[in-house]
């Protein structure tokens, strides 16, 4: 698959966040998305490593597909889940159940909804090339957590990996993407959670835990249907 690079963003300390768009026009897109907490190497990993393959193998039928590799690249930098302005990515997005308050400073959702230059690049690219489906890969324990109309795709996942799958995380998440993609772009979220880091599961492992099933999903009629 051909991928060209977007016009890149730019983080509060000015790094860039680059952005690749498949080479194929559509009325919306898929968007494989990672980084939106920097410390969360685990989910960076697995996207670079299915973008390498997407690149790679020209033979897979084109899809309409938007990668962003590190959506935060300063909190990546450092190591730290939330960007430099301190404020959690993915608690900061216009919902309507976003808010002010928060309890712990790592959920800290910035002054107003769309304050952070990352998620405003990123609100840019869904105006111009709008989701159909987004899957935002994190890592904190290993779960296939799904919004809207997304379990089908958590299930075959599953099927694969063996993640538990599960409609919330147990706790409120105002302000995030699972949330806000779905109510204003009507695009079904799968956040994909993979196990952290350990001295018995490397990156490398993580992948290949996940290799298959991804692969499998990208080549799926069921995925083609829902980015339609």
């Amino acid at each position: 698959m051909i991928f060209t690079s977007l016009k890149a963003g730019s983080s509060v300390e000015g790094n860039t966040i680059e952005a690749y768009k498949s080479d194929i026009n559509a009325k919306k897109f898929l968007y494989l998305i990672a980084g939106t907490h920097g410390d969360e190497v685990e989910g960076v990993y697995v996207l670079k490593k299915l973008f390498s393959w997407l690149k790679e193998d020209h033979a897979l039928k084109d899809l309409p597909i938007i990668v962003i590799p590190i959506l935060n690249p300063d909190g990546y930098r450092s190591e730290s889940r939330v960007n430099a302005h301190a404020v959690d990515l993915n608690r900061n997005y216009p919902t309507e159940n976003w808010s002010s308050e928060f309890k712990k400073p790592k959920y800290n959702p910035g002054p107003k909804p769309l304050s952070e230059p990352e998620n405003a690049f990123l609100e840019q690219l869904f105006q111009k090339y709008p989701p159909s489906f987004i899957i935002s890969f994190h890592s904190w324990k290993p779960v296939l957590n799904y919004n809207d109309n997304a379990k089908d795709v958590a299930e075959y996942l599953s099927s694969y990996n063996e993640y538990p799958i599960a409609a919330d995380i147990g706790y409120p998440t105002p302000g995030s993407l699972g949330t806000y993609a779905p109510e204003k772009y009507q695009a079904p979220v799968l956040t994909f959670e993979c196990p952290p880091l350990s001295d018995e599961k490397s990156l490398q492992n993580i992948w290949e835990e996940n290799e298959e099933g991804l692969k499998s999903l990208i080549q799926s009629e069921l995925l083609a249907k829902k980015i339609q």
